[in-house]
C-alpha cells in the first residue's frame, strides 16, 4: 500500500480526508507540524513515504534527497516557498499547491485587519484589559485609498468587500493585462501604489522578485499615514526596516499576518514596536476553506500519485494549468 505522510496540523486521524485516503487503499502516517521541526525528524518522518500532504514545511533540497520512495508533495494551501521544488523536479517529485482554495477566507481576514487597524481595535481591547479607557480617534475606511500588491485569487475576492466600504482600489501585478478583471481596480505602477495608499495590502508569492519587495526605499514612498497589511508571505517585507519606519513615524503602522521566521522569534524586530500588530498566520484558517483544503488536498495527491496532477507547480505540468509569476 503507498503510504501517505500528513503534516498539516488541523488534519487529524479518522478525519474526512483520513478516510478518504485510506478508502482508497493507502496508509496514512500524521505527523502534524505546530511549530519548527529539526530537518532529521522530518527526515524521518518521510521514511517510506510515497505521497505528502504538507503544511509550511521546510522541505529542502537535502531533506528531499533523502525521501527515496517519495513521488508527490502537495502543499494545503497557496504558497508553497518552503519547498525546493527545482530539487523536487530534478527528483522526480510532483509538487501541487491549491491556488485558490482558501481566497474568501482570506479576503475576509484581510478586511478584518484593514478595520482593526482603521479603528485601533487591537489598541482598545489592550487599554481595557490593562484598567484604561482608551479613546482615540480612528479613521473610516469610505473614501480611503486601498493598494493591492498582486492581482491573485486573494486578492481578486478582496476587491467586492473593500468596494463595499466605499474605498478607491489600485492593484500593481505582473498577471497578463488580458486576466486584469475588474474595471473598478486601476492597475498602476509599484512606487505609484505606495505613494498613493491609505492602506497597502500584500498578496503576492514570495519569489526571488518580491522578496524584500517592501523595504526601506519602500516605507519612504509611503503616506505617513498608511498602514501595512500582509497576509500573503513574510519574506515580501524586510521586518527590520518596517519597525525602523513606524518608529520613525514614516509609516503609521502594519497588521501582519505572516512573519519571515514562525512563530513570531523572541529578537524579532517587529516586537515592542508601537503601530505594528502581528497575527498568528490564521488568514486561511477557517472550518469552511479547512475543509475545503482537506478535501482538495486528498484529491490532488491522489492524482498526482496516479501521474496526472491538476496542479502541479513544477514538470510534469498539464496542459493549461497554473503557472506561477512573480508578483501575481
Amino acid at each position: 500500500m503507498p503510504r501517505i505522510l500528513i503534516t498539516t496540523d488541523y488534519l487529524r486521524p479518522g478525519d474526512e480526508v483520513d478516510r478518504y485516503l485510506r478508502e482508497h487503499g493507502h496508509t496514512t502516517v500524521h505527523a502534524p507540524l505546530t511549530g519548527r521541526r529539526d530537518p532529521a525528524e522530518l527526515v524521518a518522518a518521510l521514511d517510506g513515504i510515497d505521497g505528502a500532504l504538507v503544511a509550511n514545511e521546510p522541505l529542502t533540497a537535502d531533506v528531499l534527497s533523502r525521501a527515496p520512495r517519495l513521488r508527490a508533495v502537495v502543499r494545503t494551501g497557496v504558497g508553497y516557498d518552503s519547498i525546493d521544488v527545482a530539487a523536487a523536479e530534478e527528483l522526480g517529485i510532483t509538487v501541487s499547491n491549491l491556488p485558490g482554495v482558501n481566497a474568501g477566507a482570506v479576503a475576509e481576514y484581510t478586511l478584518g485587519l484593514l478595520l482593526a487597524a482603521a479603528r485601533r481595535l487591537v489598541q482598545s481591547a489592550t487599554g481595557v484589559a490593562a484598567g484604561g479607557w482608551p479613546r482615540e480617534d480612528g479613521h473610516e475606511l469610505r473614501g480611503s485609498t486601498l493598494g493591492l500588491i498582486g492581482y491573485g485569487a486573494a486578492a481578486r475576492a478582496v476587491v467586492p468587500l473593500a468596494q463595499a466600504f466605499g474605498m478607491r482600489i489600485l492593484c500593481t501585478t505582473g498577471v497578463p493585462e488580458s486576466e486584469r478583471t475588474g474595471s473598478s481596480v486601476e492597475f498602476v505602477g509599484f512606487p505609484e501604489l505606495l505613494a498613493a495608499s491609505d492602506y497597502v495590502s500584500v498578496h503576492t508569492a514570495l519569489t526571488e522578485r518580491t522578496r524584500g519587495l517592501l523595504d526601506a526605499a519602500a516605507f519612504r514612498r509611503m503616506k505617513p499615514t498608511a498602514v501595512l497589511v500582509n497576509t500573503a508571505r513574510g519574506g515580501v517585507v524586510d521586518e527590520q526596516a518596517l519597525a525602523d519606519a513606524v518608529r520613525a513615524g514614516e509609516i503609521a503602522g502594519a497588521a501582519l499576518d505572516v512573519v519571515s521566521e514562525e512563530p513570531l522569534a523572541a529578537d524579532s524586530p517587529l516586537r515592542g514596536v508601537d503601530g505594528i500588530v502581528v497575527y498568528s498566520h490564521m488568514a486561511g484558517q477557517t472550518a469552511e476553506a479547512r475543509a475545503a483544503a482537506g478535501r482538495a488536498g486528498a484529491a490532488e495527491l491522489l492524482a498526482a500519485l496516479e501521474g496526472r496532477p491538476r496542479f502541479a507547480v513544477n514538470a510534469p505540468v498539464p496542459a493549461g494549468g497554473p503557472a506561477a509569476g512573480d508578483i501575481g
